[in-house]
């Protein structure tokens, strides 16, 4: 839980940074950015020697699903919403993770689904504004899209590591950012944003380097590792903590104003949330809680 929390603070820097620093840089070109710095992070660890054909493809489809897809519709839908719009309609995730994992257990669990619910109120309390939504419904979906890519690549990395409990995250973490790649330079290609890559400031380019190789190289790979020491319930709930700590960060860090009661009853929620579904995991697996907790340190 502590190394889901770290990442969140990492991307709660990271929406300041963007927002400050790379607004006219096209979307797909930072995306592709992003993967293209993160990928040789983990190259070396790579041992596809050791994987089938098949467990190849599903690593590699998760990261085009998960980080390429997900910053393509993500990226995109600021062409149709305004700033503060992306980030209330990424209040959403909690609810897909929850879904997506109860689909793949072929079971309801009403219990975790209303934590994400809370989660979803105590972020909406945060980050609500007045919307006008006349003419936003593309933009809507395309970020429901992103939430739905996100919370499938969580659950599904989680999955065929817990199927193969032998693999190291490291050796096969390359081939997700093979993926995300992938998709991304076919984006940025068909935007014509490689063009941006001569008109980058040195700022940008230190920008891009820490969003690279700090928020997505290493907090993509710190998220899905971490996702596999909790429950599914925690899981969801955290997939929220990095609005409260973005609205933090751009109060201490930008200056921005903010609501101060409104982050703390918000942020206190999803603190609750988190605590009841931990404490629902103990009841149901005790000794599974115990070993994950071990893990996790």
């Amino acid at each position: 839980m502590i190394c889901l929390i770290l990442v969140s603070l990492i991307w709660a820097l990271s929406f300041g940074l963007i927002k400050h620093n790379l607004a006219g840089i096209d979307s797909n070109f930072i995306a592709w950015s992003r993967m293209f710095l993160a990928f040789p992070l983990f190259l070396p660890f790579l041992r596809h020697k050791t994987l089938t054909p098949m467990l190849t493809i599903r690593l590699v489809g998760i990261g085009a699903v998960q980080f390429g897809l997900m910053y393509c519709t993500y990226l995109y839908a600021f062409r149709y919403l305004e700033a503060y719009q992306v980030a209330l309609f990424t209040i959403f995730t909690p609810i897909y993770v929850t879904l997506i994992n109860d689909f793949y257990a072929r079971r309801l669990q009403v219990f975790y689904l209303g934590l994400a619910v809370l989660a979803v109120f105590g972020a909406g309390l945060i980050r609500y504004q007045a919307v006008d939504y006349e003419g936003i419904l593309l933009g809507f979906l395309l970020m429901q899209a992103s939430n739905v890519c996100f919370a499938f690549g969580q659950i599904e990395y989680r999955r065929i590591r817990r199927q193969h409990p032998t693999l190291k995250d490291r050796e096969i973490y390359a081939l997700l950012y093979l993926g995300a790649v992938i998709v991304t330079s076919i984006s940025t290609t068909v935007t014509h944003g490689w063009a941006d890559l001569t008109a980058l400031t040195w700022i940008q380019v230190l920008v891009l380097l820490y969003l690279g190789f700090l928020a997505s190289g290493l907090g993509f790979f710190l998220w899905n590792k971490g996702a596999l020491e909790i429950n599914p319930g925690t899981l969801a709930v955290l997939n929220n903590i990095k609005i409260p700590l973005a609205v933090l960060v751009s109060l201490v860090v930008f200056g921005e104003k903010t609501d101060i009661f409104r982050l703390l009853a918000g942020g206190g929620l999803m603190v609750l949330a988190v605590m009841l579904a931990e404490r629902q995991s103990k009841k149901q697996n005790p000794e599974v809680s115990a070993r994950e907790r071990k893990r996790a340190f």
